[in-house]
Protein backbone atom coordinates (compact mmCIF):
# COMPACT_ATOMS: atom_id res chain seq x y z
CA UNK A 1 0.00 0.00 0.00
CA UNK A 2 1.54 3.04 -1.36
CA UNK A 3 -1.01 5.93 -0.50
CA UNK A 4 -0.59 8.22 1.80
CA UNK A 5 -2.44 10.73 3.78
CA UNK A 6 -1.89 14.29 3.65
CA UNK A 7 -3.24 15.90 6.39
CA UNK A 8 -3.99 19.74 6.75
CA UNK A 9 -2.53 21.05 10.30
CA UNK A 10 -4.70 23.75 11.76
CA UNK A 11 -2.52 26.01 14.05
CA UNK A 12 1.17 26.61 13.52
CA UNK A 13 2.29 27.44 17.08
CA UNK A 14 4.62 25.25 18.71
CA UNK A 15 3.06 21.78 18.56
CA UNK A 16 1.65 22.30 14.99
CA UNK A 17 5.15 23.42 13.83
CA UNK A 18 6.61 20.06 15.57
CA UNK A 19 3.94 18.12 13.46
CA UNK A 20 4.81 19.87 10.30
CA UNK A 21 8.35 18.52 10.76
CA UNK A 22 7.14 14.59 11.64
CA UNK A 23 5.06 15.47 8.46
CA UNK A 24 6.98 16.92 6.03
CA UNK A 25 9.88 15.03 7.48
CA UNK A 26 12.28 18.31 7.68
CA UNK A 27 13.84 19.40 11.02
CA UNK A 28 12.08 21.70 13.52
CA UNK A 29 14.11 23.88 15.11
CA UNK A 30 16.60 22.44 17.63
CA UNK A 31 15.26 19.04 17.07
CA UNK A 32 16.15 16.56 14.30
CA UNK A 33 14.25 15.33 10.67
CA UNK A 34 12.30 12.94 11.48
CA UNK A 35 12.13 9.26 9.22
CA UNK A 36 9.45 9.86 6.52
CA UNK A 37 6.22 8.04 7.62
CA UNK A 38 5.46 5.51 5.49
CA UNK A 39 1.48 6.76 5.36
CA UNK A 40 1.46 9.96 6.06
CA UNK A 41 2.32 13.15 4.24
CA UNK A 42 1.97 17.06 4.57
CA UNK A 43 -0.83 18.18 2.84
CA UNK A 44 -1.78 22.22 3.87
CA UNK A 45 -0.93 24.03 6.50
CA UNK A 46 -3.21 26.86 8.37
CA UNK A 47 -2.96 29.48 10.82
CA UNK A 48 -3.88 33.28 11.29
CA UNK A 49 -0.91 34.87 12.59
CA UNK A 50 0.85 36.68 9.74
CA UNK A 51 4.52 35.78 11.09
CA UNK A 52 3.80 32.38 11.29
CA UNK A 53 2.42 32.21 7.81
CA UNK A 54 5.90 34.24 6.89
CA UNK A 55 7.38 31.12 8.76
CA UNK A 56 5.80 28.62 6.73
CA UNK A 57 6.13 29.97 3.45
CA UNK A 58 9.78 30.28 4.20
CA UNK A 59 10.17 26.85 5.70
CA UNK A 60 7.77 24.70 3.51
CA UNK A 61 6.91 26.87 0.43
CA UNK A 62 6.43 23.51 -1.72
CA UNK A 63 2.86 23.48 0.81
CA UNK A 64 0.07 25.44 0.41
CA UNK A 65 -0.91 28.12 2.93
CA UNK A 66 -3.99 28.99 4.23
CA UNK A 67 -5.76 31.68 6.58
CA UNK A 68 -9.29 30.29 7.01
CA UNK A 69 -9.19 26.52 8.44
CA UNK A 70 -12.78 25.78 6.51
CA UNK A 71 -11.35 26.56 3.03
CA UNK A 72 -8.55 24.21 3.74
CA UNK A 73 -11.18 21.45 4.79
CA UNK A 74 -12.87 22.37 0.99
CA UNK A 75 -9.66 22.80 -0.89
CA UNK A 76 -9.14 19.25 -2.14
CA UNK A 77 -5.33 19.23 -0.97
CA UNK A 78 -5.91 17.52 2.49
CA UNK A 79 -7.45 14.07 3.14
CA UNK A 80 -7.44 14.49 7.43
CA UNK A 81 -7.06 17.47 9.56
CA UNK A 82 -4.94 17.55 12.55
CA UNK A 83 -6.54 20.66 14.93
CA UNK A 84 -3.41 22.22 17.27
CA UNK A 85 -5.12 24.94 18.39
CA UNK A 86 -6.36 26.82 22.05
CA UNK A 87 -8.32 24.07 23.55
CA UNK A 88 -11.92 25.45 22.83
CA UNK A 89 -11.19 25.58 19.07
CA UNK A 90 -10.97 21.87 19.29
CA UNK A 91 -14.40 20.76 19.38
CA UNK A 92 -16.35 23.23 16.80
CA UNK A 93 -13.48 22.61 14.07
CA UNK A 94 -14.05 18.81 14.93
CA UNK A 95 -18.03 19.06 14.72
CA UNK A 96 -17.79 20.94 11.90
CA UNK A 97 -15.12 18.64 10.11
CA UNK A 98 -17.22 15.81 10.89
CA UNK A 99 -19.79 17.12 9.41
CA UNK A 100 -18.56 17.73 6.08
CA UNK A 101 -16.87 14.04 6.02
CA UNK A 102 -13.00 15.22 6.62
CA UNK A 103 -10.80 12.70 9.21
CA UNK A 104 -10.13 14.51 11.95
CA UNK A 105 -7.63 13.82 14.73
CA UNK A 106 -8.17 16.14 17.59
CA UNK A 107 -5.26 17.48 19.68
CA UNK A 108 -5.59 16.61 23.63
CA UNK A 109 -7.67 17.45 25.35
CA UNK A 110 -10.51 16.65 23.68
CA UNK A 111 -12.46 19.88 24.46
CA UNK A 112 -12.57 22.22 27.96
CA UNK A 113 -15.68 21.48 29.16
CA UNK A 114 -17.87 17.77 29.13
CA UNK A 115 -21.15 19.38 27.66
CA UNK A 116 -19.22 20.67 24.54
CA UNK A 117 -17.39 17.22 24.10
CA UNK A 118 -20.38 15.26 24.26
CA UNK A 119 -21.95 17.14 21.56
CA UNK A 120 -18.56 16.59 19.48
CA UNK A 121 -19.50 12.37 20.16
CA UNK A 122 -22.72 12.48 19.25
CA UNK A 123 -21.60 14.19 16.15
CA UNK A 124 -19.22 11.27 15.28
CA UNK A 125 -21.84 8.58 16.22
CA UNK A 126 -23.82 10.11 13.74
CA UNK A 127 -21.00 10.48 11.04
CA UNK A 128 -19.70 6.93 12.04
CA UNK A 129 -17.79 6.79 8.31
CA UNK A 130 -15.90 10.17 9.23
CA UNK A 131 -12.15 8.79 11.37
CA UNK A 132 -12.32 10.71 14.37
CA UNK A 133 -9.17 10.39 16.78
CA UNK A 134 -7.29 12.39 19.69
CA UNK A 135 -3.78 12.85 20.54
CA UNK A 136 -3.36 10.65 23.36
CA UNK A 137 0.16 9.77 22.14
CA UNK A 138 0.89 8.39 25.29
CA UNK A 139 -1.05 5.30 24.59
CA UNK A 140 1.25 4.22 22.26
CA UNK A 141 4.19 3.76 25.27
CA UNK A 142 4.13 0.01 25.08
CA UNK A 143 4.86 0.24 29.17
CA UNK A 144 1.54 1.97 29.74
CA UNK A 145 0.12 -0.86 27.03
CA UNK A 146 1.96 -3.97 29.21
CA UNK A 147 0.32 -2.45 32.26
CA UNK A 148 -3.39 -2.01 31.22
CA UNK A 149 -2.98 -5.59 29.90
CA UNK A 150 -1.81 -6.66 33.33
CA UNK A 151 -4.48 -5.00 35.17
CA UNK A 152 -6.97 -6.22 32.87
CA UNK A 153 -5.61 -9.64 32.84
CA UNK A 154 -6.60 -10.19 36.32
CA UNK A 155 -3.67 -11.97 37.19
CA UNK A 156 -3.29 -9.44 40.30
CA UNK A 157 -6.79 -9.83 41.29
CA UNK A 158 -8.69 -6.39 41.75
CA UNK A 159 -7.41 -2.89 42.45
CA UNK A 160 -7.50 -1.63 45.64
CA UNK A 161 -5.72 2.19 45.28
CA UNK A 162 -4.08 3.85 43.01
CA UNK A 163 -1.96 7.48 43.05
CA UNK A 164 -0.41 9.07 40.59
CA UNK A 165 2.04 12.04 40.92
CA UNK A 166 3.12 13.99 38.32
CA UNK A 167 4.70 17.06 39.00
CA UNK A 168 7.45 17.47 36.05
CA UNK A 169 5.75 20.10 34.83
CA UNK A 170 7.58 22.71 35.81
CA UNK A 171 6.81 25.89 34.15
CA UNK A 172 7.71 29.75 34.99
CA UNK A 173 6.28 32.91 34.65
CA UNK A 174 7.58 33.34 30.89
CA UNK A 175 5.81 30.38 29.61
CA UNK A 176 2.63 31.97 30.61
CA UNK A 177 3.14 35.06 29.14
CA UNK A 178 3.60 33.74 25.76
CA UNK A 179 0.27 33.74 24.28
CA UNK A 180 -2.51 36.09 25.92
CA UNK A 181 -4.75 33.13 25.84
CA UNK A 182 -2.67 30.88 28.18
CA UNK A 183 -3.78 30.25 31.66
CA UNK A 184 -7.19 32.08 31.59
CA UNK A 185 -10.57 30.60 32.06
CA UNK A 186 -11.55 32.23 28.86
CA UNK A 187 -8.95 31.77 26.97
CA UNK A 188 -7.81 28.31 28.10
CA UNK A 189 -10.35 27.01 30.20
CA UNK A 190 -7.77 26.21 32.90
CA UNK A 191 -3.96 25.71 33.76
CA UNK A 192 -2.62 22.09 34.32
CA UNK A 193 -5.31 19.78 34.27
CA UNK A 194 -6.61 21.39 30.68
CA UNK A 195 -2.84 21.65 29.28
CA UNK A 196 -0.09 19.60 31.08
CA UNK A 197 -1.75 16.63 32.80
CA UNK A 198 -4.53 15.33 30.04
CA UNK A 199 -2.55 12.53 29.03
CA UNK A 200 -2.20 11.73 32.45
CA UNK A 201 -6.04 11.44 33.51
CA UNK A 202 -6.36 10.00 30.11
CA UNK A 203 -3.87 7.22 30.73
CA UNK A 204 -5.10 6.86 34.77
CA UNK A 205 -8.83 6.15 33.50
CA UNK A 206 -7.72 3.61 30.93
CA UNK A 207 -5.71 1.61 32.81
CA UNK A 208 -7.47 2.06 36.30
CA UNK A 209 -11.35 2.74 35.59
CA UNK A 210 -13.43 6.16 35.82
CA UNK A 211 -13.91 6.77 39.08
CA UNK A 212 -17.75 7.49 40.73
CA UNK A 213 -16.94 10.48 42.96
CA UNK A 214 -13.86 12.96 43.71
CA UNK A 215 -12.81 15.14 46.38
CA UNK A 216 -10.57 17.59 44.92
CA UNK A 217 -8.21 20.66 46.34
CA UNK A 218 -6.81 22.93 43.86
CA UNK A 219 -4.75 26.26 44.15
CA UNK A 220 -5.37 29.09 41.80
CA UNK A 221 -1.98 30.69 40.77
CA UNK A 222 0.16 29.17 42.94
CA UNK A 223 3.38 30.73 42.91
CA UNK A 224 2.54 32.28 39.48
CA UNK A 225 1.09 35.03 38.48
CA UNK A 226 -1.93 33.63 36.78
CA UNK A 227 -5.70 33.03 37.58
CA UNK A 228 -6.18 29.32 36.72
CA UNK A 229 -5.23 26.09 38.85
CA UNK A 230 -1.50 24.98 39.05
CA UNK A 231 -1.42 23.01 42.24
CA UNK A 232 -4.11 19.90 42.02
CA UNK A 233 -4.85 17.11 44.82
CA UNK A 234 -7.50 15.12 43.78
CA UNK A 235 -8.88 11.97 45.94
CA UNK A 236 -11.33 9.62 44.11
CA UNK A 237 -13.58 6.73 44.88
CA UNK A 238 -14.44 3.79 42.31
CA UNK A 239 -17.20 2.09 42.30
CA UNK A 240 -16.24 -0.98 43.55
CA UNK A 241 -14.54 0.63 46.47
CA UNK A 242 -11.02 1.36 45.53
CA UNK A 243 -9.32 4.77 46.09
CA UNK A 244 -7.43 6.74 44.32
CA UNK A 245 -4.81 9.61 44.04
CA UNK A 246 -3.92 12.33 41.52
CA UNK A 247 -1.14 15.09 42.84
CA UNK A 248 0.07 17.54 39.91
CA UNK A 249 1.83 21.35 39.74
CA UNK A 250 3.68 23.19 37.50
CA UNK A 251 6.15 25.05 40.39
CA UNK A 252 8.17 22.09 41.00
CA UNK A 253 11.97 22.38 39.21
CA UNK A 254 12.59 18.78 40.10
CA UNK A 255 8.96 17.10 39.49
CA UNK A 256 8.09 13.52 40.26
CA UNK A 257 6.70 10.99 37.85
CA UNK A 258 5.34 8.13 39.43
CA UNK A 259 2.37 5.69 39.14
CA UNK A 260 1.18 3.48 41.92
CA UNK A 261 -1.47 0.40 41.01
CA UNK A 262 -1.45 -1.70 44.59
CA UNK A 263 -3.44 -5.05 43.58
CA UNK A 264 -4.78 -7.81 45.91
CA UNK A 265 -2.17 -9.96 44.67
CA UNK A 266 0.79 -7.79 44.16
CA UNK A 267 1.63 -4.00 43.20
CA UNK A 268 2.73 -2.32 40.01
CA UNK A 269 5.07 1.06 39.96
CA UNK A 270 5.95 2.87 37.11
CA UNK A 271 8.44 5.51 37.64
CA UNK A 272 9.37 8.41 35.13
CA UNK A 273 7.26 7.14 32.50
CA UNK A 274 9.96 4.83 31.08
CA UNK A 275 10.81 2.01 33.88
CA UNK A 276 7.80 -0.18 35.26
CA UNK A 277 8.27 -2.53 38.21
CA UNK A 278 5.84 -5.89 38.76
CA UNK A 279 5.75 -6.80 42.71
CA UNK A 280 3.72 -10.36 42.37
CA UNK A 281 2.72 -11.62 45.56
CA UNK A 282 3.13 -15.33 46.42
CA UNK A 283 0.06 -15.12 48.36
CA UNK A 284 -2.93 -13.11 48.19
CA UNK A 285 -3.00 -9.96 50.69
CA UNK A 286 -5.99 -11.22 52.33
CA UNK A 287 -3.92 -14.65 52.86
CA UNK A 288 -0.92 -13.10 54.29
CA UNK A 289 -3.42 -11.27 56.61
CA UNK A 290 -5.16 -14.32 57.48
CA UNK A 291 -1.47 -16.66 57.79
CA UNK A 292 1.61 -14.57 58.65
CA UNK A 293 3.53 -14.62 61.67
CA UNK A 294 5.21 -11.43 63.10
CA UNK A 295 8.17 -13.09 62.13
CA UNK A 296 7.20 -13.09 58.45
CA UNK A 297 5.99 -9.43 59.05
CA UNK A 298 9.82 -8.90 60.09
CA UNK A 299 11.00 -10.35 56.85
CA UNK A 300 8.50 -7.91 54.68
CA UNK A 301 10.07 -5.28 56.24
CA UNK A 302 13.29 -5.81 56.11
CA UNK A 303 13.78 -5.42 52.59
CA UNK A 304 14.62 -9.25 52.35
CA UNK A 305 10.51 -9.93 51.47
CA UNK A 306 11.93 -10.79 47.87
CA UNK A 307 14.17 -13.55 48.79
CA UNK A 308 12.25 -14.98 51.50
CA UNK A 309 9.75 -15.90 48.57
CA UNK A 310 6.71 -13.03 49.84
CA UNK A 311 6.82 -11.71 46.27
CA UNK A 312 8.68 -12.03 42.63
CA UNK A 313 9.40 -8.43 41.16
CA UNK A 314 9.86 -8.14 37.27
CA UNK A 315 10.91 -4.83 35.47
CA UNK A 316 10.29 -3.49 31.60
CA UNK A 317 10.99 -0.47 30.16
CA UNK A 318 10.36 2.22 27.78
CA UNK A 319 12.06 3.03 24.71
CA UNK A 320 10.33 4.84 22.51
CA UNK A 321 12.71 7.83 20.75
CA UNK A 322 11.69 11.36 20.34
CA UNK A 323 8.81 11.71 18.62
CA UNK A 324 7.62 7.91 18.02
CA UNK A 325 4.70 8.42 20.38
CA UNK A 326 2.77 11.26 18.44
CA UNK A 327 3.81 9.55 14.72
CA UNK A 328 2.25 6.47 15.93
CA UNK A 329 -0.92 7.92 16.53
CA UNK A 330 -0.59 9.39 12.69
CA UNK A 331 0.36 6.26 11.54
CA UNK A 332 -2.42 4.71 12.86
CA UNK A 333 -5.03 7.10 11.80
CA UNK A 334 -3.76 7.25 8.29
CA UNK A 335 -3.88 3.26 8.33
CA UNK A 336 -7.40 3.29 10.07
CA UNK A 337 -8.63 5.96 7.30
CA UNK A 338 -6.84 3.32 4.20
CA UNK A 339 -7.82 -0.19 5.51
CA UNK A 340 -9.79 0.07 9.08
CA UNK A 341 -6.83 -0.62 11.21
CA UNK A 342 -8.49 0.13 14.81
CA UNK A 343 -7.77 3.23 16.46
CA UNK A 344 -5.52 3.50 19.38
CA UNK A 345 -6.96 6.46 20.61
CA UNK A 346 -10.81 6.94 19.24
CA UNK A 347 -11.58 10.39 19.25
CA UNK A 348 -14.78 9.71 21.69
CA UNK A 349 -12.87 8.51 24.65
CA UNK A 350 -11.57 12.02 24.96
CA UNK A 351 -14.27 12.84 27.36
CA UNK A 352 -13.31 10.46 30.04
CA UNK A 353 -10.42 12.65 31.01
CA UNK A 354 -12.36 16.13 30.47
CA UNK A 355 -14.89 14.88 32.80
CA UNK A 356 -12.52 13.69 35.39
CA UNK A 357 -10.80 17.10 35.10
CA UNK A 358 -14.74 18.89 35.14
CA UNK A 359 -15.29 17.09 38.64
CA UNK A 360 -11.92 17.87 40.05
CA UNK A 361 -12.36 21.46 39.23
CA UNK A 362 -15.58 21.84 40.47
CA UNK A 363 -14.82 19.62 43.59
CA UNK A 364 -12.58 22.73 44.57
CA UNK A 365 -15.11 25.32 43.97
CA UNK A 366 -17.83 23.97 45.52
CA UNK A 367 -15.57 22.95 48.46
CA UNK A 368 -17.25 19.26 48.28
CA UNK A 369 -17.30 15.90 46.76
CA UNK A 370 -18.70 15.21 43.11
CA UNK A 371 -19.92 12.13 41.12
CA UNK A 372 -19.18 11.19 38.15
CA UNK A 373 -19.66 11.61 35.20
CA UNK A 374 -19.57 15.66 35.85
CA UNK A 375 -23.03 17.97 36.05
CA UNK A 376 -22.86 19.16 32.60
CA UNK A 377 -24.73 22.40 33.41
CA UNK A 378 -23.64 23.26 37.05
CA UNK A 379 -19.74 22.79 35.42
CA UNK A 380 -20.29 25.00 32.63
CA UNK A 381 -22.14 27.81 34.77
CA UNK A 382 -19.70 27.33 37.72
CA UNK A 383 -16.74 27.67 35.00
CA UNK A 384 -18.47 31.00 33.03
CA UNK A 385 -18.27 32.29 36.16
CA UNK A 386 -14.60 32.67 36.79
CA UNK A 387 -14.70 33.84 32.87
CA UNK A 388 -16.87 36.65 34.07
CA UNK A 389 -14.44 37.61 36.70
CA UNK A 390 -11.31 37.20 34.72
CA UNK A 391 -13.20 40.23 32.72
CA UNK A 392 -11.52 39.34 29.44
CA UNK A 393 -13.23 36.41 26.82
CA UNK A 394 -16.79 36.06 26.84
CA UNK A 395 -18.89 33.38 28.35
CA UNK A 396 -19.71 30.46 26.67
CA UNK A 397 -22.06 27.77 26.12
Amino acid sequence: MDRKIRFGLIGIGTQGSTYAGFLSAKASPGMPAPQPLPHCALGALCDTDPERRKMCEETYPEYPFFTDWKEMVSSGCVDAVITTVPHYLHTPIAIYCLEHGMPVLVEKPAGVYAKEVRRMNECATAHPDTAFGIMFNQRTNVLYQKVKALVESGELGAIRRTGWIINSWWRPDSYYRQSAWRATWGGEGGGVLVNQAPHQLDLWQWICGIPSRVYAKCLYGCHRDIVVENDVTAVTEYPGGATGTFITCTHDPIGTDRLEIDLEKGKIVVDGSQKATVYRLAKTEDEMNATMSMGDVARLVSGNSAEGGLFTVETFENTDGWGKQHTTVMENFARHILDGTPLLAPGCDGINGVNLANAILLSSWLGKEVELPVDEDLYLAELNKKIAQEGKFPTIG
